[in-house]
């Protein structure tokens, strides 16, 4: 049986303070935004649902994911009369839940087979580069061998970036001068781990706009250079994603999937006030799992994405035992 690194574990008060910023600082400490008080004594009738649904678009989630949250509350609630707020936001979080739960996968990396290929991909702005940074260390702490592959050659910034964070968290950074070919640098890198017994690559790419069908054919030939050394690399393809951005960044995932197949998604800049509805409706429409959410800009404000604590902070309830 291969030995795994499960990356989703971690002690109980990391995981609820961790929780603790992620309520004070989503959509800057309102949840998703949904009022539910002035529910108390009505029953959703149409002009309450009519109410609830403009809430709901308001806060980043789509149209379908909205009717679908929906139903859950009057299922829920039932036809009687809400008793109180405190059982509306509770019905409102199991619902929220329900959605969320089937993405939660934490990335599980073999401790065999290395090194393990994780290929970041997003456009500028997103976090890509500092996430990278963020998720170096947090590999090293569970004891494991990183090297960072600085592919975005576009960008003389992002390739001193990366170094920085090499430097910061004492890990190798394979670069090349800007400009060059990033699907040769990617390559030089693994050839690198290989050689030195590395578990995990992390390699950045350009921060190319999901509307430019050469620089996601570009993204695509990174993927079929790596699989030269490794038939099965790059063994994840993760979007990081700007929570900002709103019903954007849906488009953006829809795209991205459609050119590489991605296989996890990591939500950024929840303190920047988004409100957090986006991921709802990506989880509605993307089968693929969640990795990491990210509420700031220090190395504890990125963790695994836990569906139930995600629910609780939209909701504005306490967190899940």
């Amino acid at each position: 049986m291969r030995a795994m690194t499960d990356l989703s574990t971690a002690r109980p008060a990391a995981r609820a303070g961790f929780f603790e910023r992620l309520k004070q600082k989503l959509n800057r400490g309102l949840g998703l935004g949904v009022a539910l008080d002035w529910l108390v004594g009505r029953k959703l009738d149409e002009s309450v649902i009519a109410e609830l649904e403009d809430q709901l678009l308001i806060a980043d989630v789509g149209i379908e994911t909205t009717e679908r949250i929906v139903a859950g509350l009057r299922r829920r609630l039932g036809r009687d009369a809400v008793a109180d707020a405190a059982g509306a936001r509770t019905a409102l979080q199991q619902t929220l839940a329900e959605i969320l739960r089937p993405r939660a996968q934490p990335l599980v990396i073999p401790r065999d087979g290395r090194p393990f290929v994780i290929l970041m991909i997003g456009v500028n702005g997103s976090g890509k580069t500092t996430t990278i940074g963020k998720l170096a260390r947090r590999y090293r702490a569970e004891g494991l061998k990183v090297l960072l592959a600085a592919g975005d050659t576009y960008r003389a910034a992002a390739i001193e970036q990366l170094q920085a964070w090499g430097t910061r968290n004492d890990v190798p950074v394979v670069a090349q001068q800007p400009g060059a070919d990033s699907a040769a640098v990617i390559f030089d890198a693994l050839q690198a781990a290989q050689a030195r017994a590395i578990d995990v690559v992390l390699a950045d790419t350009a921060g190319r706009l999901q509307n430019q069908a050469g620089l996601m054919q570009e993204l695509a030939k990174v993927v079929r250079v790596a699989s030269r050394l490794d038939p099965t690399a790059p063994h994840e393809k993760m979007l990081v994603l700007d929570a900002s951005l709103g019903q954007n960044a849906i488009s953006q995932a829809v795209q991205f999937h459609q050119a590489v197949g991605l296989t996890g998604i990591t939500m950024t800049k929840l303190d920047g006030g988004g409100k957090g509805g986006v991921l709802l409706t990506l989880a509605d429409r993307l089968d693929v799992p969640f990795r990491y959410i990210g509420v700031g800009e220090d190395a504890a404000d990125l963790d695994v994405f836990d569906a139930d604590q995600f629910a609780a902070a939209l909701a504005g309830t306490a967190a899940p035992r």
